[in-house]
C-alpha cells in the first residue's frame, strides 16, 4: 500500500517519515509534498492509498485539497493533521470522507493506531474492488457468450461501447490443439500473435463455450492481423512455433454485432468437418464449407456390403488401381456426408470386416495376414481424419493382394480363370467381371473364347458342374442344396445343365458312389 505525506513544515515532514514503522505496517512512502498545490497534483497523478495531510498549508488548505480530489474521482483515504482541534474543521473533514482527524503534536501511538485502522479499510476496499471486478467480468463474459451463440440477439438495451461492439466488422475463430492425441498447454498469447493491444477487450474477446476456445475478433485491424496469421499457413508453420500447435476454424466476417452468431455457427460447423481435412491442414475457413444442397446423409442410401463386394473383387483380380479409384470415390462421397463421424467410422469398419470375411471364405486354406477384428476397430477409432482410415484400408487390401499371390500363368485369361474357380457360386457375368480387369466385356468375351476354346458362360457352367459332382460324391447334401451351393437358383435348370455336361441326371450320377 502506498502513502503520500504532505506538510509545509520541513521538520514535521521529515519526522512523519520516521515517527512510525511504515514498512512494518504494510506501507511504502511514494512521495512528499510541501504545499497544497503540490499535494493535490501528486494525489491526482500517483493515486496513493493513503494521504497524510496537514490541514493548513500554503496555496491550498487540506480541506480544499480533499474536496477537489474527491470531485475528480480520487477514492483513497485521508488522515488529517491539524494544529488546532476545531470542531468545524473536523465536521467538514468527515463530510469529505476523512478517516481520522489528529491534532498536533502527533502522538506516535495514536498515529500508528489510525494508520493500522486505515490499512484495514484499504484491504476491505481491495476485496470489494476485486469482487466487483469479478462480478463485472463474469457478467460481461455471460453477455459475450450469449451474443456469440445467438441467445442474445436484441442488443438495443446494451451500451455496445462498453463491450467494444461498436466497430465495423467481427469474426469468430475457434482453436484447438493440432495434434489431438498429445497434451496441449495454452502457453501462447493470442494478443501477442495478433501483435495488438487488447486493453479493455478492444481487439478481441476470449471465451470458452462447451470446452471450445473461442476468439471474437473485433474491428478491421484485428481481422486484418488474423489474415496475416493465416498467410503463414500457406507453407507449413515453423516447427516449435505456436502456430504449429494450433488448428483453427474461422467463420465468415459479419458487420453487425447481432450477426456474430452466424460466424460462430460457421466455425462450429467447420470443426465438425475436421475429420475430412487433408494431411498437414491446420486451418478450415468458412469458404471451405460445402454447399448445403450438396450435403446429404450418406449412410441412409449406402450399404457397406456393396463396397465390400467391389473391394473383394478388386483384391481377387489383383486390381490395385481399381481399389485406389474405389477408395477415392468413397472418400469424395463421404466428404458431403452430414452423418456423425462416429457413424462414418463404423461404416468403414464394416466395409473392412466384410471384405475380410469374403476373402477368407473364398480362400479358406490360404494364410492371409489380416489384422484381428478388435485391433482394426481400435486402430480406426483412434484416427482423427478420414484420409488416415483410407490409408489403412489401402494398406490392408494391398497386403491381401500380395498374400494371395499370382496364379501360375501371368496372362489375363489365367487371372480370370483363377477368379472364376474361386467365385463360381456367385452370380458371375462377363459384364461385371470385365471392368474388374480393365476390359470391355465384348472384347474380353471374344478374347476368352479364342484362348479358352469355349465361351465364358460355357466355361462357368463346367466349373459349377465339376464342383457339384464332388458334392454329389460326398452324399451329404440334397440335390437342390447342391444346386444352390454351386450357384444355380433353379434346381430344374441345374438338372438340365448337369445332364448336358455329364450325360446323366445328378441322381443317376450319385448312384455310382452309394
Amino acid at each position: 500500500m502506498r502513502v503520500l505525506i504532505a506538510d509545509d513544515e520541513s521538520i514535521v515532514l521529515e519526522g512523519l517519515q520516521y515517527i512510525i514503522n511504515w514498512e512494518q505496517l504494510g506501507f511504502s512512502i511514494i512521495s512528499l509534498a510541501k504545499n497544497g498545490e503540490e499535494a493535490l497534483e501528486k494525489i491526482l497523478k500517483l493515486h496513493p492509498d493513503l494521504v497524510l495531510l496537514d490541514i493548513r498549508m500554503p496555496k491550498r488548505t487540506g480541506i480544499e485539497i480533499i474536496q477537489l480530489a474527491r470531485e475528480q474521482g480520487f477514492q483513497g483515504h485521508f488522515i488529517i493533521l491539524s494544529g488546532v482541534s476545531d470542531f468545524s474543521y473536523a465536521q467538514t473533514a468527515i463530510k469529505y470522507g476523512v478517516d481520522f482527524y489528529l491534532t498536533k503534536p502527533i502522538d506516535e501511538e495514536e498515529l500508528e493506531q489510525a494508520v493500522f485502522r486505515v490499512k484495514g479499510f484499504i484491504e476491505d476496499d481491495y476485496k470489494k474492488e476485486r469482487t466487483f471486478h469479478e462480478y463485472r467480468e463474469n457478467a460481461r463474459d455471460t453477455i459475450i457468450r450469449n451474443i456469440i451463440t445467438g441467445k442474445l440477439k436484441d442488443l438495443h438495451h446494451l451500451n455496445l461501447k462498453d463491450f467494444s461492439l461498436s466497430l465495423d466488422q467481427y469474426q469468430i475463430v475457434i482453436y484447438e490443439r493440432y495434434h489431438q492425441a498429445e497434451p496441449f498447454l495454452n502457453t501462447w498469447d493470442f494478443a501477442e500473435l495478433l501483435r495488438l493491444s487488447n486493453k479493455d477487450h478492444t481487439s478481441f474477446d476470449y471465451v470458452q463455450i462447451e470446452n471450445q476456445n473461442i476468439i471474437l475478433l473485433k474491428g478491421e485491424i484485428a481481422v486484418d492481423r488474423f489474415l496475416r496469421i493465416l498467410s503463414h499457413y500457406d507453407i507449413n508453420p515453423q516447427k516449435g512455433s505456436p502456430l504449429e500447435s494450433l488448428f483453427l476454424a474461422y467463420g465468415r466476417c459479419v458487420y453487425r454485432p447481432e450477426d456474430i452468431y452466424l460466424s460462430y455457427q460457421d466455425a462450429c460447423h467447420l470443426l465438425k468437418r475436421r475429420f475430412f481435412c487433408q494431411p498437414s491442414q491446420y486451418v478450415l475457413g468458412y469458404h471451405s464449407l460445402p454447399n448445403h444442397q450438396q450435403c446429404h446423409p450418406f449412410l441412409i442410401s449406402q450399404k457397406a456390403d456393396s463396397y465390400a463386394v467391389a473391394f473383394a473383387n478388386f483384391i481377387q483380380t489383383k486390381n490395385i488401381h481399381g481399389i485406389k479409384e474405389q477408395l477415392t470415390e468413397l472418400q469424395n462421397q463421404l466428404f458431403f456426408s452430414t452423418d456423425e463421424v462416429t457413424a462414418l467410422k463404423h461404416f468403414l469398419m464394416d466395409i473392412y470386416l466384410q471384405v475380410k470375411h469374403r476373402i477368407m471364405k473364398t480362400y479358406p486354406t490360404m494364410e492371409i495376414p489380416f489384422s484381428t477384428n478388435s485391433s482394426i476397430i481400435d486402430l480406426i477409432e483412434t484416427k482423427s481424419y478420414l484420409y488416415e482410415i483410407i490409408e489403412i484400408l489401402l494398406e490392408q487390401f494391398t497386403m491381401c493382394i500380395n498374400a494371395l499371390g499370382a496364379p501360375s500363368s501371368e496372362t489375363i485369361i489365367d487371372n480370370i480363370l483363377y477368379y472364376i474357380n474361386h467365385n463360381y457360386y456367385n452370380n458371375l457375368k462377363l459384364e461385371t467381371i470385365a471392368p474388374l480387369f480393365g476390359y470391355n466385356s465384348a472384347y474380353l468375351g471374344k478374347l476368352f473364347t479364342k484362348q479358352v476354346g469355349e465361351s465364358f458362360n460355357s466355361y462357368l457352367d463346367r466349373v459349377k458342374i465339376e464342383h457339384s459332382k464332388k458334392l454329389l460324391e460326398e452324399n451329404t447334401l440334397k440335390v437342390y442344396e447342391i444346386a444352390e451351393r454351386v450357384g444355380y437358383k433353379n434346381v430344374d435348370y441345374f438338372h438340365k445343365k448337369f445332364k448336358k455336361y455329364v450325360g446323366e441326371s445328378p441322381a443317376e450320377y450319385r448312384k455310382h458312389f452309394l
